[in-house]
């Protein structure tokens, strides 16, 4: 590498840093938003301030992963960081909702490009042998951070305010980007960097359209939007703008998202385990707490307490497949374990409020299979889909299972939710005869077809492994000189 070891691991430790950032400023707010619901001024719909969030985000992975190739990941990574670090300082100085909620936007489009950043990253740090040990650490740091966000955002805003769940990120991010810039490696493509012209910008903003229309379809009961904005509307702008992305994508001479990358068997798999893992991620994060809370009366400290196990699964099995990678294990055998473990989590988890319903703790456990699953699966997502696309797209390989993973969880639990809204009602047209249980076993009883169809995402996501490589082949080797025009776009379509 073109870097000291000594460096490597200085400029590895605040990737790390700002991957638990990222990752906290996802869930830190789930315990502070009463109080910013109490304090704060405006008519916006309180939705808003996580939906801007999750819309900004999503919309620039792709971005910045194709912006990566042409100008660099070290420039991009530090643009996104410095993105984050002014949309935290405009966050924490908010003083009413619809600065809070534009802030928060400002915040995504910066994070959004934190997570696909940094496993690039570690591409120009280590070598291909050292990357899998070191993607599971940064997985690892992200399930730790997420689990403990919760616990954080009410402790800030016990004893400081809810300003300082932004504002704790301000130095830290300084110290980051400080340090990055002047120990992360600049490569050869950096030096090398294309004209902005080598993006597909009229690709981007019909990805931007499809990606918004989709993800306010999923949002659209909490958001207040009007009438005339139905899902059935949106969902139609985002079908439509999505087919007319892919033919851009076709025709275009340097697309977004190249469509011969999914000709490859193994990366067209690593892209559906991505959606799989964020059905089955997202069902466990959003849906296990409101049962915990709403069902079981219970704190949402307390609630996220009861991810531990899930969370203490995900970090450990992230860092055992890292190693194992290393190993030269097989990537596909790895994949099926991982999936077999989810399956096993969703049936005791459909098992136990089947038939010990008020039992918060068996329910607890039942998460930890499904926590050593998707720590297994998030490292080989990242290294397959690396290691088996074209050197010149490796930022957008790496980007779209990430956007993928994002827009799945998203969507599968908009759909779950529904599903539960409805076997909640039905279930309490018939109370049972404990009047005082009756929330909680009409909950528990319209959470478990949704658990059902969560497992069904496992079952494919365990199907698709069939196409993951036994054997990881080299590391692509960049070829000199510019990224791929279209001779290379259309060449590069051979089977990984």
């Amino acid at each position: 590498m073109s870097t000291s070891p000594r460096h490597s691991q200085l400029a590895f430790s605040m990737l790390m840093l700002i991957l638990v950032l990222a990752a906290l400023d996802q869930t830190i707010l789930s315990t502070a938003l009463p109080v910013m619901a109490r304090e704060l001024r405006g008519g916006w719909p309180l939705a808003w301030v996580f939906s801007s969030y999750l819309l900004a985000s999503t919309v620039v992975i792709v971005l910045y992963g194709r912006l990566a190739d042409v100008v660099g990941t070290k420039h991009m990574l530090l643009l996104s960081l410095g993105l984050f670090l002014l949309g935290s300082l405009a966050c924490g100085a908010s003083t009413d909702l619809a600065q809070l909620i534009l802030a928060r936007a400002l915040q995504g489009a910066g994070g959004g490009g934190l997570m696909t950043l940094t496993m690039l990253s570690v591409v120009a740090l280590y070598t291909p042998e050292q990357r899998g040990r070191y993607q599971g650490l940064l997985g690892a740091a992200y399930g730790v951070s997420t689990m403990f966000g919760p616990l954080l955002g009410g402790a800030l805003v016990e004893h400081l305010s809810w300003h300082w769940a932004f504002w704790l990120n301000v130095p830290l991010a300084v110290l980051a980007w400080l340090v990055l810039a002047q120990t992360l490696p600049v490569t050869a493509r950096d030096r090398h960097a294309r004209a902005l012209s080598a993006i597909d910008w009229w690709g981007a903003l019909l990805l931007t359209v499809a990606l918004v229309s989709l993800l306010l379809a999923t949002q659209r009961d909490k958001l207040s939007l009007p009438e005339a904005v139905s899902v059935w509307v949106l969902l139609g702008a985002g079908v439509a703008s999505t087919a007319a992305f892919l033919w851009r994508q076709r025709a275009a001479q340097h697309p977004l998202l190249p469509l011969s990358l999914f000709q490859r068997p193994a990366y067209a798999a690593t892209s559906l385990i991505a959606v799989a893992t964020g059905v089955a991620l997202y069902a466990a994060v959003v849906l296990l707490p409101q049962y915990l809370q709403v069902g079981l009366h219970m704190s949402p400290t307390a609630s996220a307490w009861h991810l531990l196990p899930l969370m203490a699964g995900l970090t450990t099995a992230a860092v055992l497949s890292g190693r194992l990678l290393r190993n030269r294990r097989p990537p596909a055998l790895l994949a099926r374990t991982a999936c077999v473990l989810m399956l096993l989590s969703f049936g005791l988890i459909i098992a136990t409020l089947h038939w010990l319903p008020l039992a918060p703790l068996a329910l607890s456990a039942s998460l930890l299979p499904l926590g050593l699953g998707l720590g297994l699966l998030f490292p080989i997502v990242t290294v397959v889909s690396q290691r088996t696309s074209p050197a010149q797209y490796l930022g957008i390989a790496t980007a779209a299972p990430v956007m993928l993973r994002s827009l799945g969880g998203a969507a599968g639990v908009a759909l779950l939710a529904a599903l539960v809204a409805s076997g909640l009602h039905q279930a309490l047209q018939t109370p049972p005869a404990l009047a005082a249980d009756a929330l909680a076993l009409g909950f528990a009883h319209a959470l478990q077809p949704a658990f059902a169809w969560a497992a069904v995402a496992a079952l494919l996501a365990g199907l698709m492994t069939r196409w993951l490589p036994m054997a990881l082949g080299p590391a692509p080797v960049a070829a000199p000189g510019p990224a791929a025009g279209p001779a290379s776009r259309h060449g590069d379509a051979r089977a990984a």
